[in-house]
């Protein structure tokens, strides 16, 4: 990892990644999905493939707010039958990262996530809003299949760009869950999610002493970032937090296709 750019960080520098930090904060308590613009904020700081590693620890730190936040609201169901087709992708994912330069892993995330995005939109105009309500799509043979793609997807994504959270976003939208049960059942899921990815990034030095002194410097302002998003997200209905995760979603994958 080219870790010699963590000690020549301007103050502008320093001062975007904090704001990305914030953000992460802010994301993992109010809209799932946006820190794809903290994902953005740090390849453009730093080294595409290290600001992956660098990004990570933030991204804990996040989720660990997130979970004292919204424990009582996860939907463990979902959670179980999402973690095996997860791990196939972050497993996936890993394999991918031996050989994908940047350019590669840019533009197949944000095509995914622009897909992703669509199809979700497009379901949700043709559902009706009560049976969404009423049913977590896991249920019938083709919601164990919806299941499994998205939760493959979700681990390939978080492993190669820590972009998972705009495809869980869509999956979860799309199975009907209600702000937050939302909120409670993605904290649960990328903590355990990006802890378990830890080693598999330290194996490809992603991670190492330095990356995480920096990391102890921006682990600071995600916290106020996470007490904004809990203030704003009592004051968001469902439908336009709804709609904020799906354009937080469009404009992730549109960045990663222009970056």
């Amino acid at each position: 990892m080219d870790t010699m750019t963590l000690w020549h960080l301007t103050g502008w520098e320093f001062a975007a990644l904090a704001f990305a930090a914030l953000l992460v904060g802010f994301s993992k308590t109010a809209v799932s999905g946006a820190n794809t613009v903290s994902l953005a904020i740090f390849a453009a700081v730093l080294p595409a493939r290290a600001s992956t590693g660098i990004l990570l620890p933030v991204l804990i730190a996040g989720d660990v707010l997130a979970v004292l936040t919204y424990r009582r609201h996860a939907h463990w169901p979902t959670l179980w039958r999402l973690f095996p087709a997860v791990g196939v992708g972050v497993a996936v994912g890993t394999l991918f990262l031996v050989w994908a330069d940047d350019a590669i892993v840019r533009t197949s995330i944000g095509v995914i996530l622009l897909l992703m995005a669509g199809v979700t939109v497009w379901r949700r105009r043709r559902a009706d809003a009560s049976e969404r309500a009423e049913d977590d799509g896991t249920a019938s043979r083709a919601g164990r299949v919806k299941a499994r793609s998205y939760g493959v997807l979700g681990g390939f994504t978080t492993m190669v760009a820590n972009a998972g959270g705009p495809v869980m976003s869509m999956y979860l939208l799309s199975a009907g869950f209600r702000k937050l049960g939302f909120l409670g059942t993605s904290a649960f899921f990328f903590l355990i999610v990006n802890v378990s990815k830890v080693p598999f990034s330290a194996g490809l030095g992603l991670i190492d002493g330095r990356s995480l002194l920096l990391d102890a410097a921006l682990v600071v302002f995600v916290v106020p970032g996470a007490f904004l998003g809990k203030w704003a997200v009592t004051r968001i209905n469902q439908r336009l937090f709804e709609r904020l995760v799906i354009a937080a979603t469009i404009v992730g994958g549109l960045q990663l296709l222009l970056a």
